[in-house]
């Protein structure tokens, strides 16, 4: 695949699209609808940070993006190519083009590999390293460029011999070793310490600046989405569906949908002021999230929305350009419609 397919309009396709996916899973009779109508791309150098809590859709919907599951609808391609069609030249330079980082460390790794073989295998498989003083000359860069120096003390170990946090970074340092087009980083800085985590995101920085590598990052935490995805763009999910997406600066700074200003009042504030003040401006109506097997027959958000109307109950609202914010698009009547917005107010407690 070494071109990318141009689309119909003649601009240069995304790096990877996901296009109406959706990803429905079917537990003991039910249908459970993981990942709903999500549309979404990245292009090469971009970061895209995929927030939402735990059960939102944000993993499986980037791991519909890495070919590792397939959607039930829509399509998913890479580089104009759907990965339904690819042949197994195409489907190989794709496994290579697109790694996964992770969450779970623990689970990721091989337990009888040492570093040196985990690391060692894909350079050689891919060809990406020739001989053995290749191999072990680059096996020592990517244990360096995680910050597990000298190289020399962790080649040798096996995962269960190594820290948790140093477990992970051997998993970002898989990811790297390919040299990939796209990384898909699932909370892969979740169990570092802060110090560790901000360097790792530092270099993650540089490698997209300087290699053009694209990024799809998953994280619950909006600070760090803030952190590493503030040139970037943001989608915030809700039970398989996005809600919000726009540039992270507007996303962040100008939050539109109410879930999305529950998440960043979420956010842990060193100021005791501040976090009163946000108490102050009301929160959810229930802390407890509807069942994807179940769902409201109007909006999903609906039974926690602190600005839920009478037709948010029976109509379901679409992603659409927020009024006056070009590219910020949100999934709220109340936002979208200067009807609903005009005779909105927030309520406070329980439901009506």
């Amino acid at each position: 695949m070494p071109e990318t397919t141009p689309r119909a309009d003649g601009a240069a396709a995304p790096l990877i699209e996901l296009d109406h996916a959706s990803q429905v899973f079917h537990v003991k009779g039910k249908d459970i609808p993981a990942v709903s109508d999500v549309s979404l791309s990245v292009d090469a150098g971009e970061v895209l940070c995929l927030v939402g809590e735990s059960g939102s859709g944000k993993t499986t919907a980037a791991r519909l993006a890495a070919g590792l599951a397939s959607p039930t609808g829509g399509a998913v391609r890479y580089r104009g190519k759907d990965l339904s069609t690819m042949t197994r030249a195409e489907r190989r330079e794709y496994r290579r083009d697109v790694q996964y980082i992770h969450q779970d460390p623990y689970a990721s790794l091989n337990p009888i590999r040492s570093i040196q073989s985990t690391l060692s295998i894909p350079l050689r498989r891919h060809g990406m390293a020739k001989g053995q003083t290749e191999v072990d000359a680059t096996v020592d860069e990517l244990l360096t460029r995680v910050d597990l120096t000298p190289p020399e003390s962790y080649k040798a170990k096996f995962p269960h011999q190594l820290s948790g946090g140093q477990r992970q970074r051997v998993s970002v340092a898989r990811g790297l070793t390919l040299s990939p087009k796209l990384l898909i980083a699932d909370e892969s800085t979740s169990m570092l310490d802060v110090s560790i985590r901000v360097g790792l995101l530092n270099m993650l920085t540089r490698l997209r600046r300087e290699q053009n590598v694209g990024f799809i990052y998953i994280t619950h935490d909006l600070a760090l989405a803030k952190y590493f995805g503030w040139e970037g763009r943001t989608a915030v999910m809700y039970l398989g569906k996005i809600v919000e997406a726009g540039p992270t600066p507007q996303v962040i700074n100008n939050p539109q949908h109410p879930y999305t200003k529950a998440l960043l009042d979420a956010v842990p504030e060193p100021d005791p002021e501040l976090t009163q003040q946000k108490k102050a401006g009301g929160g959810l109506r229930s802390a407890e999230v509807p069942d994807l097997s179940a769902l409201p027959a109007g909006c999903a958000f609906e039974p926690r929305c602190p600005l839920a109307q009478d037709r948010c109950r029976t109509e379901r609202p679409v992603l659409e350009t927020s009024p006056g914010l070009a590219g910020h698009d949100v999934s709220c009547m109340v936002v979208t419609d200067p009807r609903t917005r005009a005779a909105s107010t927030p309520q406070a407690g329980g439901p009506p």
